[in-house]
């Protein structure tokens, strides 16, 4: 009898715990906390940032909240958290000026759903949400914005972030290399091993090289098994030294399914912009393009670069297989 009531005891203390935890998650998922969105412009659509410190926003490539156009400053403005748990936007005397709902300020508390504009297009959007908004608003990014089967950037990303990468590099002419590569006798993959397999190669083709870049550096898929990569701040030489790297890595990397080795490699075009010769990314794709086609050309499983201020292509890397 005793045991029994014992037993009953701790069945409701536990019962206890397990309830109050869920109530203190329950609790949590309905917090709300400040975020902005870009809701237009700059780059980066749909793209969240929480305000859990000061965030900085600007063109520098150290602000937290970089946005590339014309009309917004290096540094532009500051959100700023109080200790009363508000939130302030901050003009740090930018050229062009911060808006709030149309009206321009120095400081202002922002209300939620207040809209900020930065720059001529950029507009930000202040809210509050819980945990269910922000997990929607992520997976609504993450789906307009990558590729779903490797999760790196897809081909509409890339293009803008190309298209601003360019735009910076001409402006502060700073170097800028193009990465485009794809998978050696990809059919061959799919004819023999079948389509998962091939899928399989690609999703661990994707973190084997996205595990080789920094963290400015920006990987996409832009075809079936074509890639791109964006080197921001890459002179030539150092553009085909990662690619190099690259090449070398995917090849050591063991790629099996169902205990069978797939023989996996990649070719690699690496083009460098070159203030007046490429005017848009999508003539920086060409040229890289055409020194990938060289790669292939070849023999396969190389790296052909090229500065673009030259005709004539630099092959780094002559190895592997015809």
């Amino acid at each position: 009898m005793s045991n029994d009531f014992e037993d009953d005891e701790c069945t409701a203390v536990a019962s206890r715990a397990e309830l109050n935890a869920a109530l203190a998650k329950q609790k949590q998922a309905k917090t709300q906390r400040p975020w902005i969105v870009i809701v237009s412009g700059g780059g980066g659509v749909g793209k969240m940032f929480r305000l859990d410190q000061e965030l900085v926003i600007g063109r520098a490539p150290t602000a937290s909240v970089r946005l590339d156009e014309d009309g917004i400053s290096r540094q532009h403005a500051k959100l700023v958290l109080t200790t009363e748990g508000t939130v302030h936007i901050v003009d740090l005397e930018s050229r062009n000026g911060t808006f709030v709902n149309g009206e321009r300020v120095s400081r202002y508390a922002l209300r939620d759903g207040d809209k900020i504009q930065i720059g001529d297009t950029t507009i930000l959007k202040f809210s509050y949400q819980d945990a269910l908004d922000e997990e929607l608003q992520k997976n609504l990014y993450e789906s307009a914005t990558r590729d779903p089967l490797t999760k790196v950037a897809n081909k509409k990303t890339f293009a803008e972030v190309l298209e601003r990468e360019v735009a910076f590099a001409d402006r502060h002419q700073r170097p800028l290399s193009l990465a485009v590569f794809d998978v050696d006798h990809f059919k061959k993959v799919n004819d023999t091993y079948g389509h998962p397999a091939g899928d399989y190669v690609l999703r661990t083709l994707a973190e084997t090289v996205g595990s080789q870049l920094r963290a400015e550096d920006v990987l996409a898929r832009v075809g079936g098994e074509e890639f791109a990569i964006v080197l921001r701040d890459s002179a030539p030489h150092e553009a085909a030294a990662c690619a190099e790297r690259i090449r070398a890595t995917v090849e050591r990397t063991v790629f099996a399914v169902g205990g069978k080795r797939i023989p996996v490699t990649i070719s690699l075009g690496v083009a460098t912009f070159a203030r007046g010769v490429h005017e848009r990314g999508v003539h920086l794709v060409s040229a890289a393009d055409q020194l990938l086609y060289r790669a292939k050309q070849t023999g396969r499983n190389r790296v052909v670069a090229a500065d673009a201020r030259s005709a004539a292509p630099m092959q780094t890397a002559v190895v592997g297989q015809a």
